[in-house]
């Protein structure tokens, strides 16, 4: 294959995903680290190209290490409660100025041309506002947090308007008060609050981690709320972990679709994770990105694709696309963000009491997960269920598999007589049998 050009194979492989973001509603959060490193150029670039592929952004920014320098610079200690700082006269004073700052350079950056960026010259409306209403935090535990607070709520339908108009509209982690009081907010809870009031296809928060990590160091791709709360309960409450995942958690429970969890040290992060099939970091989603289900008609497309370079080897007997439609429900498929990437069937055969288990097929690029095992796990559910004493399976390539997972080597007269008929003695496949205890 001419790998003079990758990117263009990348750029194939990224268009059902161009296609998919196009008028979706993302809220992405930029914490106020990314900033302060220098990584803010690269980001905007990134923002300005979703916008250009007609993707609706709302960008939440973080200002905490840039009000901390300034408070140092002050000799200003400030009194901390429940992971949050209580913001007096002097530090709000000094977080209105650098939201504003930021804020103006935000909007700066994102103004038309962009030199020396391959978006030269594109043109985009960033628009902000009151657009974040608040109420202060209180007295708590004996605390007066003066001038921080809450998000009382998102002005959802003024942000509306100003996306279809064609805005990207910028939030700093600033709120405003029925009274004109302005409150220093959490960025994480007015992403978070802003992604549930405008129902966002996409949270997006980019912090200093990659992800989530299980105890052995492997990054998890994909976990649902309850899977995450456990995390963080057990983060330090006024981590930046322990923010995104409450956010994460929350919204995903209130209806925005897939949250994920990106470093911003990984200057690919954001685009890698939009326009690749598994992405670099970590989503929270009540949906489950990959699942294994019955298959249905509009899975033949998918099936053929499957198949055809197993066929092509000779590790399976080809199938038309009658075939398939006919039996399709014998299917199972594992379906991972709309392309099916395993497969496998149960076939019957009138009074026999032995099912046989065929098309096994796991995609090149997903093996070695286990997904051989779960669909092997669904298949001989499904025997149970039909009451089958016996599965059985013919195979040129992968008899040891088989052996690994139960089967012993039988011969043609253990098979019923429906599948003895049609058994090809020029391919001498070898059959295999498992008992259902």
């Amino acid at each position: 294959m001419d790998t003079r050009f990758p990117f263009v194979d990348w750029f194939r492989n990224s268009s059902p995903y161009i296609n998919a973001h196009r008028g979706r509603t993302f809220v992405i959060l930029i914490e106020g680290e990314a900033m302060a490193s220098g990584r803010g150029e690269q980001l905007i670039q990134d923002l300005a190209l979703l916008h250009t592929l007609g993707v609706r952004l709302v960008v939440v920014f973080g200002i905490r290490p840039q009000v901390q320098k300034a408070l140092n610079e002050a000799s200003i200690v400030p009194s901390r409660h429940q992971g949050r700082w209580v913001a007096d006269e002097a530090i709000m004073t000094r977080v209105e100025r650098i939201a504003a700052e930021q804020r103006l350079w935000l909007e700066a950056r994102l103004s038309p041309g962009l030199p020396n960026t391959p978006l030269h010259g594109i043109e985009m409306t960033v628009v902000s506002g009151n657009l974040v209403m608040a109420k202060p935090l209180g007295v708590r535990e004996g605390v007066d947090f003066d001038h921080s607070g809450e998000v009382r709520r998102v002005r959802s339908e003024a942000i509306e308007g100003l996306l279809e108009r064609g805005s990207l509209v910028v939030l700093p982690p600033l709120g405003f008060s029925s009274t004109g009081e302005v409150f220093d907010l959490d960025a994480a809870e007015v992403a978070r609050h802003a992604a549930t009031a405008l129902g966002a296809d996409k949270l997006i928060l980019l912090g200093e981690a990659s992800g989530l990590f299980d105890r052995s160091g492997q990054l998890q791709r994909q976990l649902t709320p309850a899977e995450a709360e456990p995390l963080f309960q057990q983060a330090d409450p006024s981590s930046e972990l322990a923010r995104h995942l409450g956010a994460a958690c929350i919204a995903a429970r209130y209806g925005v679709a897939r949250t994920h969890l990106l470093s911003w040290h990984d200057h690919d992060a954001l685009l890698g994770e939009l326009f690749t099939r598994d992405g670099v970091g970590t989503m929270i989603t009540e949906h489950r990105y990959e699942q294994l289900r019955a298959a249905e008609l509009g899975d033949i497309g998918g099936l053929l694709e499957l198949l055809e370079p197993l066929e092509q080897q000779g590790m399976l007997v080809p199938r038309s696309r009658e075939r398939l439609e006919y039996e399709i429900d014998d299917y199972l498929v594992i379906e991972r963000d709309g392309m099916i990437i395993g497969c496998a069937a149960l076939h019957t055969f009138g009074d026999a009491t032995m099912g046989e288990l065929a098309c096994v097929a796991v995609h090149d690029d997903y093996r070695g997960g286990a997904r051989g095992e779960l669909l092997l796990a669904e298949i001989e559910r499904r025997a149970r269920r039909l009451e089958l004493s016996a599965l059985f399976a013919l195979t040129t390539h992968t008899t040891h598999w088989f052996f690994e997972h139960g089967f012993r080597l039988a011969d043609i007269e253990t098979l019923p007589p429906l599948r003895r008929d049609t058994y090809s003695h020029a391919r001498k496949s070898k059959i295999l049998v498992k008992a259902m205890a």
